[in-house]
């Protein structure tokens, strides 16, 4: 028997690492602990939580977000830890084998952990096996943490920067699946996201899921990332009829410029990926996330414009503007000389034929200014006005907002001012109106929280009738930040108890 401490070292504190605890449920014949930390803690906190429990052996899980700490964890390591053997799997060691070697790893295992860890262990061949990672140390150490669960591993595409697509799909026992969610819902988490690359790779068992989740009567939420393309009628309608909230769904389009798809052999049929994702919003119960790349090949800056702007058209409650990142063991890294990218993790595009420095950093200030808005749910009347009298499409919208202001993490309020000084620039837009606009914004985004002093309107005098009607329409007590009066006269006031479990907005209603 082996003391083996088994290292997750995660993005953010409440994210939880399935692979360590798979893993630790593969070697129960073993001494094994899981130390779940994450990359914001100092090296010498993780080194104490591993020396600790004086390991054997140490397993650490790789992944792009981690690999920038590994090294000098591994090297402290080596110096505390003298006699014990440095292991390490998951895709960033395993596709880059020889540089870990090199910083100090005794070994690198390549494939499924829960197969090769225990054979590496036992000094006996990998054995496919089947392993239920949620034990009640598991369920414990989620502790209000976002839950990742896997019901199929692997992907049927083969996109040139993916790694998934590396192996067939493999589905796993559903009965198990669901077993797996049950104890979910008894444990207490944030979030249960499947893991799973294309969730909705079998028609059949995508419909038993969903249908079997909405059977819960969960109030938690399930999160999974879809090939839009792939929904079948039926189940689109499963998934209208599912409560508010219960479903996230995140769809990468990556492009709509057919060329870059091509040379990432990136098959979609975006036209029905788009029917199927408005046909979804329209039925206004399920928070919709798109995935667009910028740095695909042979997409010149005018190309990304295009694809942004056809995507912001759908309506998604979030469009994520993500850059191409050159994975070890992608295709595009293997095939694709002419892209220049950081040669340290997460390996992102620095440079192509296609796209120069500068139009990256354009690129980077758009999805600053996107990411600060539309993402957040932020100003979207503003916005909504502002495009439809500028007459600006969605990119040169956000481009020239990245352009004009950066938030930098000031505050709210301050950000609100520098958004209205910006729109006064463009061609069309009224002050007053556009006061107007704000004002109804902020109070649905914080029911008028730490409202800008620019945009507060009216004295006591005027603000106490519209506070006392407003009280009278709820029944309740108000704050008085809750109302507002417009420049053009007209009254509103926020409802703090409706808020949106969509969009996170309140409810707005004018006197």
């Amino acid at each position: 028997m082996k003391k083996v401490v088994l290292l997750a070292i995660n993005s953010k504190y409440i994210h939880s690492t399935l692979a360590v605890w798979l893993i630790a449920g593969s070697i129960a014949h073993h001494d094994a602990v899981v130390v779940e930390t994450n990359i914001n803690q100092s090296d010498g906190d993780i080194l104490t939580a591993v020396c600790a429990h004086n390991p054997d052996v140490v397993g650490i899980s790789t992944y792009i977000w981690n690999a920038g700490k590994l090294p000098g964890i591994l090297e402290e390591l080596r110096a505390r830890l003298p006699d014990a053997a440095l292991v390490l799997g998951g895709p960033e060691a395993a596709h880059n084998v020889d540089y870990w070697l090199s910083l100090g790893a005794d070994h690198v295992l390549v494939g499924a952990g829960e197969s090769t860890f225990p054979a590496f262990l036992d000094g006996t061949q990998p054995t496919p096996t089947f392993i239920d990672p949620f034990d009640s140390k598991y369920i414990a150490a989620l502790d209000g943490k976002i839950a990742y669960i896997e019901a199929s591993r692997g992907c049927p595409f083969n996109c040139a920067f993916c790694l998934s697509g590396e192996s067939a799909v493999e589905f796993f026992p559903l009965d198990a699946v669901k077993a797996r969610l049950i104890k979910l819902e008894r444990a207490n988490v944030r979030v249960v996201k499947f893991v799973d690359r294309t969730f909705n790779a079998h028609p059949a068992r995508t419909y038993d899921l969903i249908e079997f989740i909405i059977g819960l009567n969960s109030k938690n939420r399930f999160h999974f990332e879809v090939a839009a393309d792939l929904f079948e009628p039926r189940t689109l309608e499963l998934l209208a009829s599912a409560p508010a909230g219960l479903f996230q769904i995140e769809a990468g389009l990556q492009s709509f410029f057919e060329p870059a798809l091509a040379a990432s052999t990136r098959k979609s049929d975006l036209q029905k990926a788009v029917s199927n994702i408005q046909t979804i919003l329209q039925a206004g119960n399920i928070h919709i996330h798109l995935d667009l790349i910028a740095g695909l090949p042979h997409e010149t800056l005018s190309d990304f414009a295009n694809s942004f702007n056809q995507a912001y058209k759908i309506g998604a409650h979030k469009l994520q503007l993500g850059f191409l990142k050159m994975l070890h063991g992608s295709a595009l890294r293997k095939n694709e000389p002419s892209i220049i990218f950081e040669s340290k993790p997460p390996y992102q595009i620095i440079e192509s034929p296609w796209l120069s420095r500068n139009e990256l950093e354009i690129l980077h200030k758009t999805e600053h200014a996107l990411q600060d808005t539309y993402n957040k749910g932020h100003f979207m009347g503003t916005i909504k006005y502002a495009l439809e009298k500028s007459g600006l499409t969605a990119f040169e919208f956000y481009r020239a907002l990245g352009e004009f202001v950066q938030k930098k993490g000031r505050a709210l309020e301050a950000y609100a001012e520098e958004i209205y000084k910006f729109c006064m620039t463009l061609q069309g837009v009224s002050s007053e109106d556009l006061c107007e606009y704000m004002i109804i914004d902020y109070l649905s985004m914080t029911k008028g929280v730490n409202m800008p002093k620019f945009l507060k309107l009216g004295n006591k005098v005027q603000m106490k009738p519209i506070i006392e009607h407003v009280e009278a329409a709820l029944g309740r007590k108000i704050r008085k930040n809750e109302a507002a009066l417009l420049p053009s006269g007209k009254r509103v006031y926020v409802d703090s108890m409706q808020q949106n479990v969509i969009t996170r907005l309140y409810k707005i209603y004018n006197i």
